[in-house]
């Protein structure tokens, strides 16, 4: 049985960099974020229906690659990220994506504290706003009942907070 260990939080938290900093450590796979491909691809600005595709992609992904994972399979972001991200954006979230955060659990979340310095990417749009999101996420997590840890520490420091909490897990 493959567990699944979803990264999430806040923007420029290093979400990416650790997801496959884990899959490198167990010797598995990690499934990127689909949404930073697809933006930097799109001619134009991206709208409310793009969250809805890039969600749905992202599952797709995230299931392609749990059929070829060795034991567990990391994923940079999962579908909170994209209620997070239309609830601040438009005010609301497509009905598919809240349907889909009960279906599509995972084993584990980690969620990436704001502890790292916000670095500039054009795909980045809340500099200002970190705290507010991190403590959202926090809700989110503890409302719903979602097994997760907060991760914190700089460079290889993060990266072996988030091992010893995957071992604490039992995962």
């Amino acid at each position: 049985m493959i567990r699944k260990i979803a990264i999430t939080g806040p923007e420029s938290t290093g979400k990416s960099m650790l997801a496959q900093q884990l899959a490198d450590h167990y010797h598995t796979l990690w499934v990127p974020e689909f949404a930073r491909d697809y933006l930097t691809s799109l001619n134009r600005p991206y709208e409310e229906d793009d969250i809805l595709y890039i969600a749905r992609q992202q599952l797709q992904k995230e299931k392609a690659s749990a059929a070829m994972a060795k034991d567990r399979l990391f994923c940079d972001t999962e579908l909170i990220v994209t209620k997070i991200w239309s609830e601040v954006k438009y005010g609301r979230c497509h009905p598919w994506i809240l349907q889909q955060i009960e279906r599509h659990r995972y084993d584990l979340y980690l969620l990436c504290d704001i502890d790292l310095p916000w670095e500039f990417d054009p795909l980045r749009e809340h500099p200002g706003k970190r705290k507010f999101l991190f403590d959202r996420y926090h809700r989110e997590l503890s409302e719903r009942g979602f097994r997760f840890a907060v991760i914190r520490g700089n460079g290889r420091i993060r990266t072996e907070n988030a091992i010893r909490i995957v071992e604490n897990f039992g995962f």
